[in-house]
């Protein structure tokens, strides 16, 4: 069975700051430079030898200093300049099938975020090549519950189960609503539309009753199950939202990406976490969820002060979860 910091360690891989482990990675890395010199991203050396690769005419011209590790690319002059060759360079290595993540193509923009650079974004990329830089992402998970007066922590909470054709997790347990922030896309708006889009959820309802919770933070390394390459690193920031349900409201799946949905006890959700169901970063947000309620404390788990901090580690790239 694995422990609550087991999956801390599922999800947050990526060594921290100070640590010979840390030192030992990035030395294998290069670090992604925005036009103004900030870092935005970690670039394995397979995803650097690819772009030097691609033509100066579709990418535009990089600098690189192989000793400091450091690469500079789309500098163009405005952000629609630069989104345009960061999406052509994408456009070319899905064209030559040169990694196997881009098979994963979604048709949706994530944003890079520097407020260094005018405007505080750098450009967008397509959602299924944002791991190849290592820049940091942003989405939304939700946690819908019901009262329940029979069981021991007074609620059960609505479980999805990912369709086992999904090519990330397949199969895997996931949270009642989550998603990822197109860009320009406020968070609360993509809230409303993942909820529709996902369980079916009234958008009057959750207009009126879901409530904001911050955010955690964390830096995965991406494996065979997240779909192509694995080593990729991938800093993510959710925007984290709680909903209580009444009784008559039963989520159902809208779309093809969610099988069914359960409605656990609080000891049906640790067993499936024990059993290493829930995908990932899923696991981390039911875990914060926990330490919000109390239901995981300094009194049932030894490590509750790593988990606790942990959950909002401070990553190393600049954009929004700076001030959320």
């Amino acid at each position: 069975m694995k422990s609550n910091l087991d999956l801390m360690d599922e999800c947050d891989v990526f060594p921290y700051p100070g640590t010979e482990a840390h030192t030992s990675l990035v030395s294998t890395l290069y670090t992604l430079l925005s036009p103004t010199g900030t870092p935005i991203g970690y670039m394995t050396e397979v995803v650097f030898n690819a772009l030097v690769k691609v033509p100066i005419s579709i990418k535009g011209e990089l600098e690189v200093n192989r000793s400091a590790r450091t690469i500079t690319a789309f500098t163009q002059p405005t952000e629609k300049e630069r989104s345009s060759a960061v999406a052509a360079t994408c456009d070319f290595w899905r064209a030559n099938k040169t990694f196997e993540v881009l098979a994963g193509w979604r048709d949706e923009l994530y944003p890079v975020y520097d407020e260094t650079v005018e405007g505080g974004k750098v450009y967008d990329i397509e959602r299924s090549a944002s791991c190849l830089f290592g820049v940091v992402t942003y989405g939304i998970h939700m946690t819908a519950y019901v009262r329940a007066k029979d069981e021991k922590h007074g609620i059960k909470i609505w479980v999805p189960r990912r369709a086992k054709t999904k090519s990330t997790y397949g199969g895997m347990l996931d949270n009642t609503v989550a998603g990822g922030i197109a860009s320009g896309e406020d968070p609360w708006e993509c809230l409303i539309r993942e909820s529709e889009e996902e369980a079916s959820l009234p958008e009057e309802l959750v207009r009126a009753k879901a409530e904001s919770k911050g955010t955690i933070t964390y830096v995965y390394i991406r494996e065979p199950r997240a779909g192509g390459e694995s080593g990729l690193v991938q800093p993510e920031c959710q925007y984290v939202y709680d909903l209580e349900l009444p009784e008559e409201v039963i989520p159902k799946p809208n779309d093809s990406e969610v099988e069914c949905f359960y409605l656990w006890s609080i000891e049906e959700v640790q067993a499936a976490m024990g059993r290493g169901e829930f995908k990932p970063n899923c696991a981390l947000l039911v875990l914060d969820f926990f330490v919000r309620r109390g239901i995981l404390n300094e009194g049932n788990e030894g490590n509750y002060g790593e988990i606790k901090k942990r959950l909002h580690r401070e990553l190393e790239f600049p954009g929004p979860h700076r001030g959320a």
